[in-house]
């Protein structure tokens, strides 16, 4: 969970030299404290333009932190670390880093629109765009100043958008992410961790403090939806009609069936953070998390049961299904693909 202070506060130590007295004014040593008051300022200026700086090829990409992943058709894009990008041409065998992604800011969250057109956001509240299926990526919105990431990204259609983020950061686009504005959606700063749409055109917000938010006008007005529950929400899962799933942390996930309005909680059988959940063609209800969680529902979420995972208990950030009867993961160990096997079927 991300504390709640934006900036840290330095003061100087001093340390009693037992009743030592000042010394008389030294003009050298005013010009090394002025020296080093300036270089000081360039490298803390260094430092903010270092997320502008291009990501570094490396060898080791695939192995990386991946925090988030999108798929059109046989095309899948994942975001992580350093600002590195992966793109798969074949639904996943395949992978390719790109090369000159315009940051070295961790990516959080990514979108494709189609094959072509996507977004991805991150650290810096760095917005990135692509035209060409991720093959390069331009960099649309940045401001390290702010000092709040952006942690999810999401579109209507080609122009319309809203990115967010931490202390209640919701920006929105509508001339397809060249140009955003910040919005205030409540009175409350909460961390929007995670956008979601319904097939009947609802969205929501998932947050921390046991709340979420839903709009039922595409973005324009949002309401709070609280839970029976205080910890942070990273994902809600719309399902057919009003159905919707959320989970948090230490396993905990809730079912409503009326978009919100009340919740029930259902038992997980995990006490790990849970960061995704996708339904399958097949219409079962995957679900991942810390320590290598996997679950399943095949009930429409009333109940979840272990799915085994044999490489390990790295966390997983991000699940999509591929084509055939398996799932591409993302997290601590990179990218994974898992067959589901008959015992999982």
């Amino acid at each position: 969970m991300m504390k709640r202070t934006k900036n840290d506060t330095w003061a100087p130590v001093f340390k009693d030299t037992g009743g030592a007295s000042f010394k008389p004014f030294n003009p050298l040593l005013f010009i090394f404290i002025l020296f080093y008051l300036v270089v000081g300022a360039h490298l803390v200026c260094a430092e903010k333009a270092a997320p502008e700086m291009k990501s570094i090829l490396s060898p080791l990409a695939m192995k990386a932190l991946m925090l988030d992943a999108a798929a059109k058709g046989g095309h899948v894009v994942c975001v992580g670390e350093r600002g590195y990008i992966l793109v798969s041409d074949d639904d996943g065998k395949n992978w390719r880093q790109v090369e000159g992604v315009p940051t070295r800011a961790t990516l959080t969250g990514v979108y494709l629109h189609d094959e072509k057109l996507g977004w991805a956001v991150g650290h810096d509240a760095v917005i990135l765009r692509t035209t060409d299926g991720g093959k390069a990526w331009e960099s649309v919105f940045s401001d390290p100043a702010l000092e709040m990431p952006l942690l999810d990204v999401w579109f209507k259609d080609a122009r319309n958008g809203f990115a967010i983020g931490a202390y209640g950061l919701f920006m929105v686009t509508t001339d397809g992410g060249s140009t955003w504005s910040r919005r205030k959606i409540g009175e409350d700063d909460y961390h929007l961790n995670h956008i979601s749409a319904s097939q009947s055109g609802k969205l929501y917000l998932s947050a921390e403090s046991g709340k979420v938010y839903r709009s039922d006008d595409g973005g324009e007005v949002w309401q709070i939806l609280s839970l029976p529950y205080e910890g942070s929400i990273f994902c809600t899962l719309p399902l057919k009609g009003e159905a919707v799933l959320a989970f948090g942390l230490r396993g905990n996930a809730f079912r409503s069936t009326d978009s919100g309005a009340s919740w029930t909680k259902i038992d997980t059988g995990l006490t790990a953070m849970l960061n995704d959940a996708q339904v399958l063609r097949d219409g079962r209800i995957v679900v991942c998390g810390l320590g290598g969680a996997l679950i399943e529902s095949r009930d429409e979420g009333k109940s979840f049961q272990s799915i085994e995972k044999k490489s390990g208990r790295q966390g997983i950030s991000k699940i999509l299904e591929a084509k055939g009867a398996g799932l591409l993961l993302f997290g601590e160990f990179g990218v994974q693909t898992m067959s589901l096997t008959a015992s999982n079927t």
